[in-house]
């Protein structure tokens, strides 16, 4: 064993640099084995996305023009899967894959019960002019302005054909606009990943097919309260318009819709992974670094655990037991950071403890001189 050491020690000796200490290069090599064994590990991991057909059986959804709602939105995400099921690292779930009834809650526990990456629900709107056409895309939040309101309550009425709808949804009612409030905070820890997976579609709309801007837009949807991860609300156009109506049902416009959606799951899936890997190699590298505070002073790193239009007390109870946690507010959103540190590895162990909370999605945010800067930045300061 004493032997087997001095190999090693004699082994690594060459690489030290500077005042890097033996002890240091030995944790490097041995994160570096364990950092490729999580990895291997990770890339079996398949990436679970829940396609949401909305409507089915005894509710046909909206009937502009004579066409249904149901069936159009079920064929859009067979398509869908069916493009998504073509990659071996990707693992597709449909909360219906025919021609039935399935409550809102439940649509939502099919995605927590696989612990899904992301869910999509695909719909098709309606509006009293014939004139009003695109897609477009939804997360929840509360509603800008009235024309959100009525596509969220159009698309919630639904629970009215659920048996036992008021103990099911808490006594929530589509009709007033009071109650969507309650629907928000569950799902603002996820908002700024939902808000990623929707402007994705919605640039693809653009590119691939042309299609008007409608913008990313927040509304209350109940389907999308009780998912616990990134959640997208998709209204693939108007059937209410004569020729999008007649498009979306076709079977070359559902072609067409399935195969920008999936292209766009498949960006924002390569996207957030992408960053995953950008985190785990800056963590690997700050690990063979000494500390220098004289030059990390200027760098803080917060940990962010939610973002929201509404503003919360910053108590504990508000934050599973978090604290301390700050508040800070950007445009018309507020988000909430947990503890601050210097340190990126103390950083690190701060997302851990965030995560155990059950805030999954948190993530590190580095602030230079009161700014916000990249990780990328952060850790080229604190060298």
């Amino acid at each position: 064993m004493h032997q087997q050491f001095l190999s090693i020690s004699n082994f690594i000796k060459p690489f030290k640099r500077g005042q890097a200490s033996f002890l240091s290069v030995f944790i490097f090599f041995i994160f570096f084995f364990l950092l490729t064994i999580c990895s291997l590990g990770a890339q079996q991991n398949p990436f679970v996305v829940v396609l949401d057909a909305g409507h089915g059986g005894h509710d046909s959804g909206n009937r502009g023009n004579g066409y249904f709602e149901k069936k159009i939105a079920l064929n859009i995400a067979l398509k869908i899967g069916s493009q998504l099921e073509q990659n071996s690292n990707l693992k597709v779930i449909y909360t219906r894959k025919k021609d039935v009834f399935v409550d809102l809650i439940e649509r939502a526990n099919i995605a927590n019960r696989a612990d899904a990456d992301l869910f999509i629900s695909i719909h098709c709107d309606a509006f009293t002019s014939s004139s009003a056409y695109g897609a477009g895309t939804f997360v929840l939040g509360l509603h800008a302005n009235e024309r959100n309101f009525q596509i969220a309550q159009k698309e919630n009425s639904v629970i009215f054909l659920e048996e036992n709808y008021e103990q099911n949804y808490d006594g929530f009612d589509p009709n007033d606009p009071e109650s969507v409030i309650s629907l928000i905070l569950m799902q603002e820890t996820y908002l700024d990943q939902s808000i990623a997976a929707a402007n994705t579609i919605q640039k693809s709309f653009i590119s691939n097919l042309n299609r008007k801007d409608r913008t990313v837009k927040q509304a209350g949807f109940v389907v999308l309260k009780y998912t616990y991860m990134p959640s997208v609300l998709v209204e693939t156009g108007f059937l209410t318009n004569q020729s999008e109506g007649a498009f979306l049902n076709s079977t070359k416009g559902q072609a067409q819709m399935a195969d920008a959606i999936a292209k766009a799951i498949l960006q924002y899936k390569d996207q957030l992974q992408a960053g995953y890997q950008k985190t785990a190699l800056t963590t690997q590298s700050s690990l063979s670094l000494e500390d220098d505070s004289n030059e990390s002073n200027a760098v803080v790193f917060k940990i962010q655990i939610a973002a929201s239009g509404k503003k919360i007390q910053t108590k504990p109870y508000n934050f599973k037991g978090l604290n301390p946690v700050s508040r800070e507010k950007s445009g018309t959103l507020y988000r909430y950071y947990f503890d601050n540190t210097n340190r990126y590895d103390t950083a690190q162990n701060l997302l851990s403890i965030a995560r155990e909370k059950g805030y999954t999605n948190a993530f590190i945010v580095a602030f230079h001189k009161g700014e916000k800067i990249s990780l990328g930045e952060a850790l080229k300061l604190i060298k």
